[in-house]
């Protein structure tokens, strides 16, 4: 028994290096590039996860897909682009300055403003409110009673 559960547990990493996709390039500038692509396109079914840190099998067809259009010749702009029109903007992390990803570019900048903003109305109250007795101290209340 022990010996079948330790020929178990031999194979167990194979079954881990079966899921590793293996993909053979003409040059190490192709495998780079296809490196970064997976990094710089995001999968479309996980939150949050680029292409080449998923196990979604849409992904996987990504990555396949990625690499055979490297492959081909294609540059990085004509993959970013093909998968753009599949699956649009949010595929991309680094997405388009366009009319439906303004408030992804500029939202952040207005956040900032407004808050900068409602601090800046804050201190500008609070250093114009008068002090209570409550709130002054005791040299402040001196100082008053005298006038």
């Amino acid at each position: 028994m022990i010996r079948l559960l330790l020929a178990l547990c031999l194979l167990l990493p194979l079954a881990a290096a079966a899921v590793i996709d293996v993909y053979e390039f003409d040059s190490a500038e192709q495998e780079a590039r296809f490196r970064s692509l997976t990094q710089e396109l995001r999968c479309p079914k996980c939150q949050n996860q680029s292409i080449a840190d998923s196990d979604a099998d849409i992904a996987a067809d990504m990555r396949a897909r990625t690499a055979e259009m490297i492959r081909d010749g294609a540059s990085d702009r004509d993959v970013v682009e093909f998968f753009r029109a599949r699956y649009g903007d949010f595929v991309s992390y680094r997405p388009p300055f366009a009319v439906n990803t303004l408030l992804l570019w500029l939202g952040p900048v207005v956040v900032v403003l407004i808050g900068g903003g409602l601090v800046g109305r804050q201190l500008r109250r609070a250093s114009q409110a008068p002090l209570d007795d409550d709130d002054m101290q005791p040299d402040e209340r001196q100082r008053e009673n005298e006038q």
